[in-house]
């Protein structure tokens, strides 16, 4: 149930992504003849009165499709209600509409989450740390067993307490042991056993085995003071998580050796989706707002098939009084595409290889 709900979740985001394409198209008269999850051949469709409406093989995302695209379109070509008819500024509203839609159900998500599961007070501790994210499949964590998951009860025979500074005085001893192996007890799936793992050596001298680190328990909720409490909160959580997801882009696009691994598709939000969903069905609510952001800016880049893509066609028709020719701008697309289409299915593959019951077939 837990991967349904976040399978269900990432399809909600992908419908917002459209249906703020397709809104922005039809509220301004605009032609708009194919609204379609995913891509590839037909799995289910629905012919409305001007729209085609499907749900496509390939879950990669999905696609407001226009008439001017096609070469047997049923209007004049010079509509003034076909898309590449309209002036420029029409046409941002539409092609950044996705963008704008996902940042806005992110932040009303967020809105429902404390005003639904209320507001954070505190936290019940669990005796260790939770890692709830191992960084790199090269790190020495996952070189030594370490998963998403685990619970580290103890580091060198030092119990890891039910307190606020357990994550600190682990990553203490970590850092205090480049080079060096260090012997960590783990609790995975109700059962515990010892792992050893030397930390590498950062450019600081600090050792580092490549996790993330948080106290161990679950939180207190209170309820919240006032609708004007939750709307504040909201906006607070949801600059934190914008601000950080564009820190992490930057990262990505300015270190991409170290931190291409680190790329996610499908499967692998699916399945952290799933264990957060498995641990607290609350947190699809931060999943759901952290997965839209991300979707937002990911298609705001300026890069072929994105949203960011076409409007850097717009920026340029706008400097040069006229677009690009249609050969040039379907050729980059279409390559674009491709290339999309490419990496989505290399990382569904990769990630679903690294699923823990595919390796335990393999095995």
């Amino acid at each position: 149930m837990s991967v349904l709900a976040a399978i269900a979740v990432l399809a909600i985001l992908i419908v917002v992504h459209e249906l703020g394409h397709f809104m922005a198209a039809r509220l301004q008269g605009i032609h708009a003849n194919r609204f379609s999850l995913g891509f590839g051949p037909i799995l289910w469709k629905y012919q409305g009165p001007e729209t085609e409406y499907a749900v496509r093989a390939f879950p990669l995302g999905g696609f407001v499709g226009f008439p001017d695209d096609e070469p047997d379109c049923k209007y004049p070509l010079d509509d003034p209600n076909l898309l590449r008819n309209r002036p420029i500024l029409d046409r941002a509203i539409v092609i950044s509409a996705g963008v704008i839609a996902n940042l806005i159900f992110a932040y009303l998500v967020l809105v429902i989450q404390f005003g639904i599961v209320g507001v954070p007070k505190g936290i019940n501790y669990q005796p260790g740390v939770l890692v709830p994210q191992v960084i790199s499949e090269n790190s020495p964590a996952a070189v030594a067993g370490i998963k998403a998951g685990d619970v580290i009860l103890s580091v060198n025979g030092k119990e890891l307490g039910a307190v606020r500074e357990a994550p600190e005085l682990l990553k203490t001893e970590i850092q205090n042991s480049p080079n060096q192996p260090i012997k960590i007890t783990v609790q995975r799936d109700g059962t515990t056993g010892s792992i050893n793992v030397t930390p590498e050596a950062g450019t600081d001298g600090k050792g580092r085995i490549g996790v993330q680190l948080v106290p161990n328990g679950n939180p207190i909720y209170r309820r919240p003071n006032n609708i004007l409490e939750i709307f504040n909160l909201a906006a607070d959580q949801f600059q934190q998580i914008f601000v950080g997801t564009v820190k992490g882009f930057y990262q990505l696009i300015t270190n991409f050796q170290e931190t291409a691994s680190q790329v996610a598709g499908p499967v692998k939000i699916v399945e952290a989706g799933a264990k957060l969903a498995q641990s607290d069905i609350s947190r699809l609510f931060l999943f759901a707002a952290l997965v839209s952001i991300n979707l937002a800016i990911i298609n705001i880049l300026p890069l072929p098939a994105l949203d960011g893509g076409q409007l850097a066609f717009l920026l340029i028709e706008g400097l040069r009084g006229k677009p690009l020719p249609t050969h040039i701008q379907d050729g980059v697309m279409q390559t674009g595409l491709m290339l999309l289409l490419g990496l989505g299915i290399f990382l569904i593959v990769r990630d679903t290889t690294q699923l823990e019951w595919v390796q335990n077939l393999l095995q």
